[in-house]
């Protein structure tokens, strides 16, 4: 994951600031921005390929986890309707850095569960079946959560609830219902195709890797050309490490009263971050979109920690 997350750094950086790189740039930045989601669908389906879909049911420990999103999503929504009267009183930050600050913490937890985290989850040993279906339950979570709450952030947004709803549920279903459809056709009608694709070891995990490269380059992109001064984005990643760290910290203080301190620790830390810079974009103010950006980072070094860690216990228990 590091090696990815530094490769697309690089590439973008490369081409952005090579001159001569200029037509390859405008050339690669529409292929991309189209690649990306194909691979998040290829990252779903290899999963689905895997799970047991008689295990797929609702447990516990998806409750807890979900009571204390919708905590951090009052939470945040309260400080921001308090926001001019407390901005009123500071001169750290004026309101309208004030208000995408709050922006981007927003979109870090209002965002579901990512698709990658059943991925990561398989990897450190924790139940597959249980985090996917967490990941269902997270993202229709949001397609009710962003009609309610952006309007009364964005009073000037052209966003209406059923508008709202069914555009982002019609982005959930190419992502996550179609995904699953065709994995379970392919696991019980197609069984030679089926063992061929299960046959291949982590290949949802180095399918992720090629999509983390290409969003990390999204990242470096939007933070480089962000218009805004140095001090709100060294706040916006800051507060978006502490934040990541408390998602995580919480998920796996949840997890460990139901024995799952993996699947819940990844099921409330790890981020769609990639469908989150879209809401940014699509219905706040943009710069929004680097809370996220920034997030992502964060939340896939903790996963290169936590997967480093379980291969050395794997390791020390062989020896």
């Amino acid at each position: 994951m590091p090696v990815a997350m530094g490769l697309g750094a690089m590439f973008y950086l490369i081409f952005a600031f090579v001159p001569q790189l200029d037509g390859a740039a405008q050339f690669f930045a529409p292929v991309m921005e189209a690649i990306l989601p194909l691979f998040m669908f290829l990252v779903l389906f290899v999963t689905f390929c895997k799970v047991d879909f008689h295990k797929m049911r609702p447990v516990w420990w998806h409750l807890w986890v979900s009571i204390f999103n919708l905590l951090f999503v009052a939470i945040v929504m309260a400080v921001i309707l308090m926001l001019p009267r407390a901005v009123a009183n500071s001169s750290l930050f004026t309101f309208h850095s004030s208000l995408i600050l709050l922006e981007a913490l927003l979109m870090c937890i209002i965002s579901p569960c990512a698709t990658a985290a059943a991925v990561v989850t398989q990897k450190l040993g924790g139940s597959l079946e249980e985090t996917t279906t967490f990941t269902f339950l997270s993202n229709f979570m949001t397609v009710l959560l962003v009609p309610l709450c952006f309007p009364m952030i964005e009073k000037s947004a052209d966003i209406t609830f059923m508008a709202a709803f069914v555009k982002i549920l019609y982005q959930v279903m190419i992502l996550l219902v179609v995904p699953m459809g065709l994995a379970y056709v392919v696991k019980h009608y197609m069984h030679r195709l089926h063992r061929k694709i299960v046959a291949v070891r982590d290949l949802s995990f180095y399918l992720w890797g090629c999509s983390l490269m290409i969003v990390t380059g999204t990242t470096v992109k939007n933070i480089v050309h962000a218009e805004a001064s140095l001090w709100l984005l060294m706040a916006i990643a800051l507060l978006g490490l502490v934040l990541c760290v408390v998602q995580f910290a919480v998920g796996r203080f949840i997890g460990h009263y139901f024995g799952r301190t993996q699947e819940a620790g990844q099921a409330l830390g790890q981020k769609n971050t990639a469908f989150a810079i879209w809401l940014g974009v699509t219905y706040l103010n943009p710069l929004s979109s680097v809370g996220p950006g920034c997030y992502i980072l964060w939340q896939n070094i903790i996963n290169s920690i936590e997967i480093w860690q379980e291969r050395k216990n794997k390791l020390t228990k062989n020896d």
